[in-house]
């Protein structure tokens, strides 16, 4: 009996280190609500394949971003740290911005690389691009790069391409600067980026490089940031007019169906079995663009506000055979990524201050979350404002509130631009168990349960921001329009040469 026991436990041990390091794909969407996917409730959303994901694997109810615009949400993905640390607020990146996501915080790519992992990223990276392209993707732990390095609408829409051809896009989006760059790696691919062939092109990259890396063995790492669904959508010829929501729906189709060609990538090369895969956007719907944006569902406002509709977002968690079908409502967040994929596949979490919390129990066994609390901030904080609520179990505490122009357009006035930043004191409190929409803040009279709960929030407040320390803004650091990508560098008169 003595030998059989380290004998069992040597064959364990093998058994162990055998094992495959596990894949990670990560789906990021642009701009999408809470309601926008059929397996959230639209009802005429064509997203078949994500609603597979939903229907085999775990859906959350409770997920946040940590911003409702997109640069700093995409930060606080990779890094797994609130955008304030890194200094990627307020705002946007913009092509001319002469910040980015600063090369000491370390990305998700940069805790896999020294595991031997494969890693890639396509689509939108929105983190900045700098000089020589010091920001972009390969200088962030990614291997190879394939997308625009900012969102699709900065540039002039008229050179975006619709389809079918003689339909003009919707809108002006922003002029006199360079058209769309589809970059590759490093270097300029295309300008104006075609977006009839976008898709395809993304979808065939990312199919790629599973399958390469698949079929050598080596494990894998895929960040897919969609530019579906922000404004202005647009779709390709297998998806345009596939959808009865108009182009919101194509846009989120196109999307759809990318997604299912990286399931059935992963599928033919057996890797799906050995592949997490997890989905979520960076922030909610658009609401200012009316019916051609994005749907909170039950939830208030939209992007740019710290209302639930801005910044809880629909995610899912995919992996067969490890991850039970189910729901939760367990609170969770982007920032928890990290920590997560860092346990799953034994890496080394970076030595820096971490606001995630690792998944792992809440994934495979449908446990309970290490996340107790959400902190909201708004898209420029400060640290005189800092805090604009905090969210501490079912309860929420809205120490400010603000409309925005991202969700003006709506019934609701509390989400028009026009009103203003206004202090509750004491904090306005809901339940959002019984009250997702925010629309009946509790009553404190005559309730001591809730006067207790408005001071353990008050308590974690204080902790919480003096243990903050504010990252120098990247974004504030001004623009150079000559960091505007140009294909065509020495051509004359700019930015109208820069083509491809």
């Amino acid at each position: 009996m003595k030998r059989i026991v380290p004998l069992l436990l040597f064959c364990s041990l093998l058994s162990a280190a055998s094992a495959a390091p596990p894949n990670f794909v990560l789906l990021f969407a642009d701009d999408l609500g809470f309601g926008d996917l059929g397996c959230y409730g639209h009802p005429t959303s064509l997203t078949p394949n994500l609603d597979r994901l939903a229907a085999e694997g775990l859906r959350f109810t409770d997920f946040y971003v940590t911003s409702a615009v997109c640069s700093p949400s995409r930060a606080s993905l990779l890094t797994g740290r609130y955008q304030t640390r890194s200094g990627v607020y307020p705002g946007v990146f913009y092509p001319s911005s002469i910040g980015g996501l600063p090369l000491n915080e370390t990305t998700i790519a940069e805790v896999l690389k020294p595991l031997g992992y494969a890693t890639a990223a396509v689509g939108k990276w929105h983190l900045g691009i700098g000089k020589n392209g010091m920001f972009l993707p390969t200088n962030q732990g990614f291997d190879h790069y394939l997308g625009i390095p900012y969102s699709h609408d900065m540039g002039p829409c008229q050179n975006l391409t619709c389809f079918p051809p003689d339909v003009k896009c919707f809108g002006t989006c922003d002029l006199g600067t360079v058209t769309v760059p589809l970059i590759h790696d490093k270097h300029i691919k295309q300008q104006p980026a075609n977006f009839l062939e976008l898709e395809q092109a993304y979808s065939d990259f990312a199919t790629d490089f599973i399958s390469t890396h698949a079929k050598k063995g080596q494990p894998f790492f895929l960040y897919y940031p969609s530019h579906h669904t922000h404004y202005p959508q647009y779709a390709g010829p297998t998806a345009a007019g596939r959808s009865l929501r108009g182009p919101f729906g194509d846009a989120l189709f196109e999307l759809d169906s990318t997604v299912g060609n990286i399931l059935a990538v992963l599928e033919e090369t057996g890797a799906i079995n050995n592949t997490l895969i997890f989905f979520t956007s960076d922030n909610g719907p658009e609401l200012m663009r009316k019916s051609r944006s994005g749907n909170a569902g039950p939830l208030r406002c939209g992007k740019g506000t710290t209302y639930e509709g801005g910044m809880r977002e629909p995610a899912i968690a995919f992996w067969p055979g490890k991850i039970k079908p189910g729901l939760t409502h367990e609170i969770a967040s982007i920032l928890d990524v990290l920590p997560t994929v860092a346990s799953l596949a034994g890496a080394q979490l970076p030595k820096v201050i971490l606001d995630g919390v690792d998944m792992t129990e809440l994934l495979i066994n449908q446990g309970q979350s290490k996340r107790e609390t959400m902190m909201f901030y708004p898209i420029d904080p400060t640290e005189k404002y800092s805090l604009f609520a905090i969210r501490l179990r079912k309860y929420k505490a809205h120490f400010y509130t603000r409309g925005a122009s991202h969700s003006s357009t709506t019934p609701d006035k509390e989400c028009s631009l026009f009103t203003p930043l206004q202090a509750h004191d004491p904090p306005l409190l809901f339940d959002l168990d019984a009250d997702p929409p925010e629309h009946y803040p509790l009553s404190l009279e005559g309730r001591a349960d809730l006067h207790a709960v408005l001071e353990e929030i008050e308590k974690i407040k204080q902790q919480f921001e003096a243990s903050m320390v504010f990252g120098e803004s990247q974004i504030s650091r001004g623009k150079d329009p000559n960091l505007r990508p140009c294909c065509n560098r020495d051509c004359s008169p700019k930015p109208e040469c820069c083509r491809c």
